[in-house]
Parts: C-alpha cells; sequence; structure tokens
C-alpha cells in the first residue's frame, strides 16, 4: 500500500500542478455555458442582409398581402418574366405566383439569382400558405371570422407531478424540458471524463514505457501496484476537479443566482416549490423557464446531481482506466493503439448514441438495461437520473460498476504485466487473451 500511495501521489501532483489542469478545471464550465448560449448568439447574429424579391403575380390574390422583414423584402413588378429576369439581377430574385394559384398550390417559383437556403423558401411557403387558407375561409362567408380564430386560438401549459412520490397538493412540479437538458449536458459530461482520463492513463504508460522508466520502476513495485497507482492517482485528479466544479455550481446556484434574479421571478420559484397551479402567471415568467430557476437555485436536488456525478465519474474512471492501461501497457506508441483501443472506445461511444433513447422515454426497457450494464452505464444513468428515476436502480447500477472494476483490473493486470515487458512488436487480440491465461 505504501508504494500504491507514493504512485498516486506522483501522478497527482504531476497533473495538478500543470497549468493545463487549473485553466481547464476554471474554463470547463465557462465552456459548458457557452455550449449552451452558442446556438442562441450564433441564430441571432448569423442573419445575413434582408434579400429583395420582385412578385410577379396574376392572380392578384398573393401580392399584396405578402409581408415584408429582417429578412426578405417583397416588390411588386409589372413587368413579365422574362423580363424580370433580365433586368432585375440586382434583386435576389424573381417570384412568381400562378394566375390560378388557390386551385392550384404548387404553381410557385422562385427565379433566384444566387444561392437560396431553406430559411428563405420557408419564409415565402409559409406566407403564402397562409395567405391561400385566408381565402378559402372566406368562401365560408362568416363574419369576423378572422378574429374568431385569435380568440379561439388557446396555448395550454401542462405542469406534470409525480403522483408516485408524493399524494400532497403541493408538491412541485416536474419539468422534462429541464430534465431533458441536464441529462444531456450530464451524459456528455462523464463521455468527455471517460475519454479523456482514460487517454490520459494509456498515454502516460506508453510514455514511461518508451523511456525505458518501467524497467526500473518494476525493479521495487510490483506491476499490479504500478498500475493501480497510475489509476487511482488519475482519478484523484478527476475526483478534485469535478469538487472544484460542484462547489462553484452550488454556490453560484444556492447564493448568487436568487441574490441576482428578480423578486417576482424568486417569489414564483418559491410558489413552483409550494405547487402553486398559477406560479408562472405570478411571476409573469414562462413556465419552463421558471421551472429550470427553481432546479438551478434548489440546492437538495444540485448535491443529490453531483453526488451521483462523482460516484458515477469514478467507477467508470476506474472500469475504462484499467482497460486504457492495458491497451498502452501492450504497445510503443498511440499509432499501433489505435486498433487495440477500439473495442474499449465503442461502448462509450454507444452509450452517449442511447441517450436519445433516454430522452425519448426514460423508462423504457432500453434505456433501463443500458443504465445498468457498467460499460454503457456511467454515461446512460446520469442521463436518467434528472428524470428522478427511482433509487433502486441508482444502486444497482453503481454496484454492478465497481463489481466489474474490480473483474476487469484483475484481467487487465495480467495484460499490463507481461505488456510493459513488450517492444518491438503490437500484439492482437488473440494474444492478449493469451497472455491473460498465464500462470505465475
Amino acid at each position: 500500500m505504501s508504494s500504491i500511495t507514493l504512485i498516486i501521489q506522483r501522478e497527482f501532483n504531476e497533473r495538478v500542478r500543470k497549468k493545463s489542469f487549473i485553466i481547464s478545471t476554471i474554463l470547463m464550465p465557462v465552456l459548458m455555458i457557452a455550449l449552451m448560449v452558442a446556438p442562441a448568439l450564433i441564430m441571432e447574429y448569423s442573419k445575413g442582409e434582408q434579400k429583395s424579391i420582385a412578385v410577379i403575380d396574376p392572380s392578384g390574390l398573393v401580392a399584396p398581402h405578402l409581408e415584408s422583414g429582417e429578412e426578405l423584402r417583397f416588390e411588386t413588378t409589372d413587368l413579365g418574366l422574362d423580363e424580370a429576369r433580365r433586368q432585375l439581377t440586382d434583386r435576389f430574385g424573381v417570384l412568381v405566383i400562378g394566375a390560378d394559384i388557390l386551385r392550384n398550390p404548387n404553381d410557385v417559383r422562385l427565379y433566384a439569382n444566387s444561392s437560396s437556403s431553406i430559411a428563405v423558401e420557408s419564409n415565402i411557403t409559409s406566407q403564402i400558405e397562409k395567405i391561400l387558407e385566408a381565402e378559402k375561409l372566406k368562401a365560408y362567408d362568416i363574419d369576423n371570422l378572422q378574429q374568431i380564430l385569435d380568440e379561439v386560438k388557446t396555448t395550454v401549459t401542462l405542469q406534470t407531478f409525480r403522483n408516485d412520490k408524493s399524494q400532497e397538493e403541493d408538491t412541485q412540479a416536474q419539468s422534462s424540458v429541464v430534465a431533458t437538458a441536464a441529462g444531456y449536458i450530464l451524459g456528455f459530461v462523464l463521455y468527455m471524463f471517460l475519454m479523456i482520463y482514460g487517454s490520459m492513463v494509456m498515454q502516460s504508460v506508453i510514455e514511461e514505457k518508451n523511456n525505458r522508466v518501467l524497467e526500473v520502476i518494476v525493479s521495487s513495485v510490483r506491476p499490479f501496484d504500478l498500475m493501480m497507482g497510475k489509476i487511482l492517482g488519475v482519478a484523484a485528479v478527476a475526483v478534485v476537479q469535478i469538487l472544484i466544479w460542484g462547489v462553484l455550481i452550488v454556490g453560484v446556484g444556492s447564493f448568487v443566482l436568487p441574490q441576482l434574479m428578480p423578486a417576482e421571478a424568486m417569489a414564483g420559484v418559491e410558489a413552483l416549490r409550494q405547487g402553486a397551479p398559477d406560479a408562472a402567471a405570478m411571476s409573469g415568467m414562462d413556465p419552463e423557464m421558471l421551472q429550470a430557476m427553481a432546479a438551478m437555485t434548489d440546492l437538495g436536488y444540485i448535491l443529490k446531481i453531483f453526488v451521483c456525478l462523482l460516484l458515477f465519474v469514478f467507477g467508470g474512471y476506474l472500469l475504462y482506466s484499467a482497460m486504457f492501461a492495458a491497451v498502452g501497457s501492450a504497445v510503443d506508441n498511440v499509432q499501433d493503439a489505435s486498433q487495440l483501443q477500439m473495442p474499449v472506445t465503442l461502448p462509450i461511444i454507444l452509450a452517449l448514441l442511447m441517450m436519445l433513447a433516454v430522452i425519448k422515454d426514460p423508462n423504457s426497457q432500453l434505456a433501463f438495461w443500458f443504465s445498468i450494464i457498467p460499460f454503457t452505464s456511467p454515461v446512460v444513468m446520469m442521463a436518467r437520473i434528472p428524470y428522478d428515476i427511482p433509487l433502486w436502480e441508482i444502486i444497482l447500477s453503481l454496484v454492478l460498476l465497481y463489481a466489474s472494476f474490480v473483474a476487469m483490473v484483475w484481467f487487465a493486470a495480467k495484460i499490463y504485466r507481461v505488456g510493459i515487458f513488450m517492444y518491438g512488436k503490437k500484439p492482437t487480440l488473440k494474444e492478449l487473451l493469451k497472455w491473460v491465461r498465464y500462470k505465475y
């Protein structure tokens, strides 16, 4: 144990003292926030210049009702089609409406002077559809028909409560949108941790093997102790990083956000937690946004998420780092490791893809079993946890995950003992299995 402790300290200190660790620890939360905000910013600032479109409308039904906006500006023209296409080259294009457009809605053509886009075409077709629908409604000869349609238009907001959790009326409503977003982010975080820190162990073994440092170390330390020290040392780095993020997020969510939020928003959050059905109306906020703010400022919810995150990151890392260490010991360089690394990385990629099934139905049999199977459970289970799944499923998944780590360490240690002394030849999977059967 003293040898393992020394190796853990060496691996931990070597990585924590690097500037890259400090920078990544600070920048990762900022990067995650940026990834969430980036799509909205891109949509906001990616709007191109306003495009002018000349409209030829023999029917006289569509052109007067086309509405210009930030993206498109419509101008009617009396020119014929051929003449308009020759003369109006300074416009984005010429839109031609068929003379019998009401009976033949497919008789719409756009002659663009440059590449068109889905956004432009959707804008045009959606406006024409609404115009034609309005014209068809006029045939029913109902007074104030549009006003009637506007008045009967209703938006329904659904609040979902967990009946299996409590029968009390003041139970807080659950938000599937918030759970979906949290599940996707947590699953992706697990994916990155397993790939980054697992590869870190493999690269460390390869570097020390190339430098012939391992030959000196194993003269005083057993190969198994060396492998365990490396795995646990890098695991300590991952745990420290998660704890720092956890403290930051808990602090921001529990103490900073409530001070920055308007009094009306906080009143709505408190009303939501008490189960008030009109909490969103009281605060004047969107119900989904209100539920997201309630989750972000709920200390118990945040602590539960980060405790689970810590347990699954640690267990998943232990499982995969043992396999990555075995791969690193069997090869001499990173290029040779790609072939042997593929069976290790495939389950992680599969788990990331399985998050789509979780989002569709977190209680499906497919989502359940992939969250129990140890090779995919860290990513898939973290994607399910925000949906408030039963505690016994989480415990079962953790027990199987850590039990699989013990078995995988035994398996990887067999390969590691032989591989660290092998040079100049990339072994096949058949040879690796032969190494496992060697007796010592």
